[in-house]
């Protein structure tokens, strides 16, 4: 997680700056609220869309690093093609051509703030407990003097000119995703979804198989009632059930499509003759067909995987799918020539 790097950095006394998207314009690599860290030692964490615009925003933060004084960045990413670039230098040889870095045809504004000390520690650390809680947050950053501010925690003493022109942002926790079953594709599943921003929770009541040596990034929890009442007030609750065996497909299953509060995904690991032997079992108990229709299973996208490994990549391509919005079609059929 983002926030947690920034913590790890700056509580070793050490300084940092985060390079956030506040504008954009046309067509760019990042969204508005995008963040890269950026360490002394020239180290980044996260991007903001990587090439020669990104380049630019490290040169300056490492600059910023040693003065202090936050800062706006800009990249251009309007310029033509080299050989486009050349003819237009050659028509207009009296005129120096334009410095861009990048052709997707947009541009971008990114703000560097530097982070560092007691304050800034004290900060972040209130980010994290938060965002764990499952909280969202609005966080505003000025574009003057002084850190970055939750908006219900404003300082005292902020001046009219300190605020007059601030970012705001709402900074969402990371989406929950319970792995049920802590099998073969279960342990590649938490790899995966994990770098690709899920926080790992893991069920399962075999501790050979279900243990900090095989999942260090997740919490464990033997019984699925006790990760489902940690897990009961999460506004982004995603569900692999990746289980050994019809029974705990079941019993998993019917517990998550009786909570309270719905799940943002379900999907369920097993051929289509198993689906349809739990969901007649599932619909016997009362539940309606209506909620097994919003089931993802067999769970993932038809990638032709195989290998425990390929089978987390198809799970995790849903699970960002179901996340981010999209249709699963290649990419180059969303091309007009």
């Amino acid at each position: 997680m983002f926030y947690e790097a920034l913590a790890a950095a700056l509580s070793q006394g050490g300084a940092a700056v985060v390079a956030t998207v506040t504008h954009t314009k046309g067509s760019v690599p990042r969204e508005v609220g995008a963040k890269m860290l950026i360490l002394p030692d020239g180290r980044c964490i996260d991007t903001i869309g990587g090439g020669a615009g990104e380049a630019k925003v490290i040169r300056q933060a490492l600059e910023l690093l040693q003065t202090g004084q936050k800062q706006v960045v800009e990249i251009d990413l309007t310029g033509a093609p080299d050989r486009e670039t050349s003819r237009e230098a050659n028509r207009e040889a009296s005129r120096e051509p334009r410095k861009t870095e990048g052709i997707c045809g947009g541009w971008m504004q990114v703000w560097l703030e530097h982070w560092q000390g007691e304050a800034a520690i004290a900060l972040v650390n209130q980010i994290l407990v938060r965002l764990r809680l499952g909280q969202s947050i609005t966080l505003v950053t000025p574009y003057g003097m002084g850190l970055p501010y939750l908006s219900d925690d404003q300082p005292a003493n902020a001046c009219a000119e300190t605020c007059a022109e601030t970012f705001v942002e709402t900074l969402q926790p990371a989406p929950m995703l319970l792995i049920v079953g802590a099998g073969h594709v279960g342990e590649q599943l938490a790899k995966v979804a994990q770098l690709s921003g899920f926080q790992i929770t893991v069920q399962d009541d075999r501790p050979d198989w279900a243990n900090p040596e095989r999942y260090p990034q997740a919490v464990i929890y033997p019984q699925l009632d006790q990760a489902l009442a940690q897990l009961s007030g999460h506004p982004q609750l995603y569900v692999a059930l990746v289980t050994r065996g019809y029974r705990y497909d079941l019993a998993a299953l019917t517990a998550l499509l009786e909570r309270d509060l719905p799940c943002s995904y379900i999907g369920m690991i097993g051929s289509l003759r198993r689906v349809r032997q739990v969901y007649e079992q599932v619909e016997q108990t009362g539940i309606p067909a209506a909620k097994l229709a919003a089931l993802y299973a067999p769970i993932g996208l038809d990638i032709g995987a195989l290998t425990p490994a390929e089978i987390a990549v198809s799970i995790t391509a849903e699970l960002i799918l179901v996340r981010r919005g999209g249709t699963g079609r290649p990419l180059r059929q969303n091309q007009t020539r």
